[in-house]
């Protein structure tokens, strides 16, 4: 059943019935949903192909299925390292040779995996963005056979995009080496601008999109006022039974959070990118398996977490995009069940997002001072440091240099996007492990536990050296070959540790810098339009696209969302909206419903043509408001009334 892309000879109907095979062979599926049989056969094909499904849609059955019927490996671009490591294990649980590089890693680990591709040693290969840009990993690449490339979170390539990032560019050179073979893009959040800029940017030799609608009718959206957001998380979350997510920006929000919750007898952890990788696994883990009802967390939760039944998503803070509130909320209800997103908002919200624009984008001066900062904190003289890795410690350097973290972080962040230096906030170190003892002396010991000895042989298989070096130490995979999980595997490298067999250091979250250039002199940092002054125009943009949606109660919320991304919708009856219209007979359109449909109106006549009353409908705007919005721009004398047409004076 293995296929080269684009040279079936088989009907579509056998290749049909082959996929649908592989399907119920692995994963146990009876057939396939939505679009993704469509996308599979489009790939096979050997096309280059777009796949829009909302979230919880199935998005990895789309390239897993097809790319183990072709010959070689799917290459899986991905920045997400949760899910890599969650569907590198799920594969290998399957029977599939699987393997992820990421940043952190230690080079002889990623060369182990690269070797092993090339030789043939894994179907799937995920690779973080960064790890493809390097110069190991594309001298690499050519020589291995692969059968599809998948861009998972395919935005982050386009600069009109929420969540762009550099390094997804370099997947045009990728493509230049291995000639043929087909692109999957996969994405949850794309507005048509950037569906368009997504197909350029990869180079689509043909344009074939797949468009699932973004639609969720089980899950009811919840706009709410409230001057105590904690009091009213309680108060919802008593009221609702089932799993729950509530979302906050900040660390310490977490916490707090989590012990209201857990001091009103509501079981709840929480989760931020500052904990350690095993508090990661840890608490992710319980609050999968039901021993915690609720994840309290940041933004860094919930990527590539496949948990279906959350009844419950509650935004404690206001997101500063529609893309990112859009995928966060829709982690509820993916059983199909009816689930609730709830987001809070108080008096004081429209300001603190509006205030976050100077925040995100320091003025320019600022940005060369952090620049300059650097280089004495590192102690890097001019014309040197390219290549290297530096941990930070922001608290130090806020300290010693007076900078606040937020437009530190930011600063950083723009240096990054213009190719200075790679910044990542939370880089992940990999585990390390060295013998502390000779291997003959390691055969004489006889007071372990049948566990720590089962540990003791499997990192043996798992790599060579450990005697002479530190070396990298994958638990997941030893606790796949002793059959543990990770917190005992964890436990007994610990215990080996106390006993001075081995020194375990685990992996750790920690800042790093890597300058991706030779330092220059301050006065040549260059941070171009398209870096700045047009993304900092298009955050704009999204956070007023917030603003709008929490503040209008007379759209939709469904419509109103399905609208920002291009899709047509109806009025979901049972938000918050839908229910207020119901008790009021839809009422008086609010003032910001109405200055909503005012700009759509005036953009449309921006033309300078007449148009019908009918040309301003919108699947996001009711009739009422449209009206009551063209009576208030006559009576402005913003457009005038020609018989029947509506034009600009």
């Amino acid at each position: 059943m293995n296929f080269e892309p684009g040279t079936f000879n088989l009907e579509q109907a056998e290749r049909s019935s082959a996929f649908l095979s592989i399907l119920r062979q692995y994963w146990g599926y009876p057939a396939f949903r939505g679009i993704q049989e469509e996308i599979i056969q489009s790939i096979a094909a050997g096309h280059d192909t777009l796949g829009l499904m909302p979230t919880g849609g199935g998005k990895s059955i789309t390239f897993q299925v097809p790319a183990l019927a072709m010959e070689g490996m799917c290459l899986v671009v991905t920045p997400l390292i949760a899910l890599m490591k969650d569907q590198v294990a799920n594969l290998r649980k399957r029977g599939i040779t699987a393997a992820a590089i990421y940043s952190g890693q230690m080079r002889t680990e990623v060369l182990l995996h690269l070797d092993n591709a090339i030789l043939g040693g894994y179907k799937f290969l995920y690779v973080s963005p960064e790890r493809l840009a390097t110069p190991l990993f594309l001298q690499k690449v050519s020589r291995m056979k692969v059968s599809l490339i998948t861009v998972d979170e395919a935005h982050c390539i386009s600069q009109w995009g929420y969540d762009f990032r550099p390094h997804y560019l370099r997947i045009a050179e990728v493509r230049q080496k291995l000639p043929g073979v087909p692109v999957l893009a996969l994405t949850a959040t794309a507005t048509p601008e950037v569906v368009e800029d997504i197909c350029a940017r990869l180079d689509f030799h043909e344009g074939h999109v797949f468009r699932m609608s973004f639609a969720r009718p089980n899950l009811h959206y919840i706009v709410r006022r409230t001057d105590d957001k904690a009091e009213e998380i309680v108060h919802i979350l008593q009221s609702v039974p089932g799993s729950a997510i509530v979302y906050t920006r900040s660390r310490k929000g977490t916490r707090d959070i989590a012990d209201l919750l857990n001091e009103h007898g509501i079981s709840a952890c929480f989760y931020h990118a500052g904990l350690t990788s095993l508090d990661k696994d840890v608490r992710q883990q319980r609050w999968q398996n039901g021993d915690s009802r609720v994840m309290v967390a940041t933004n860094a939760f919930g990527m590539g977490i496949d948990k279906p039944d959350v009844r419950m998503v509650i935004h404690a803070d206001v997101p500063d995009s529609i893309e990112a509130y859009f995928q966060e909320a829709g982690r509820g209800g993916r059983d199909g069940q009816t689930s609730y997103a709830v987001l809070l908002y108080d008096r004081y919200d429209a300001m603190r997002l509006h205030s976050r624009v100077p925040q995100t984008f320091p003025d320019r001066e600022y940005i060369r001072k952090v620049y300059a900062d650097l280089s004495s904190f590192f102690q890097i003289a001019e014309g040197e440091a390219e290549g290297r890795t530096f941990e930070f410690e922001i608290n130090r350097f806020c300290r010693t240099f007076k900078h606040f973290p937020v437009p530190l972080v930011n600063a950083l962040n723009l240096l990054t996007r213009a190719g200075y230096i790679h910044f990542e906030l939370d880089g992940e170190n990999a585990s390390r492990a060295m013998f502390l003892v000779r291997r003959d002396e390691l055969y004489q010991i006889n007071y372990l536990s049948s566990e720590e000895e089962a540990v003791l042989n499997a990192l043996m298989r798992t790599e060579g050296g450990y005697f002479t070096d530190y070396m990298p130490v994958e638990e997941d995979r030893i606790g796949e070959a002793c059959g543990m999980d990770f917190d005992r595997v964890y436990q007994n490298l610990r215990s080996l540790t106390q006993k001075r067999i081995l020194n375990y250091v685990p992996r750790k979250s920690t800042p790093q810098i890597t300058y991706t250039t030779r330092r220059i002199e301050t006065q040549y940092i260059e941070i171009l339009p398209e870096i700045y002054e047009n993304r900092r125009d298009q955050y704009k943009a999204r956070i007023e696209a917030m603003v709008n949606y929490f503040s209008a109660d007379e759209i939709c919320r469904s419509r109103y969302l399905l609208h920002y991304f291009g899709d047509e919708g109806t009025d979901c009856g049972h938000c918050d909206v839908c229910l207020a219209q119901e008790k009021t007979n839809f009422g008086k359109p609010s003032a910001e419903a109405t200055e909503l449909a005012a700009q759509h109106i005036l953009q449309i006549l921006a033309d300078g043509k007449p148009h019908l009353a009918a040309d301003f409908d919108a699947p996001s705007l009711k009739r009422e408001v449209i009206d009551k919005a063209l009576q208030n721009l006559i009576e402005e004398e913003l457009i005038l009334l020609e018989g029947i047409s509506f034009r600009k004076p």
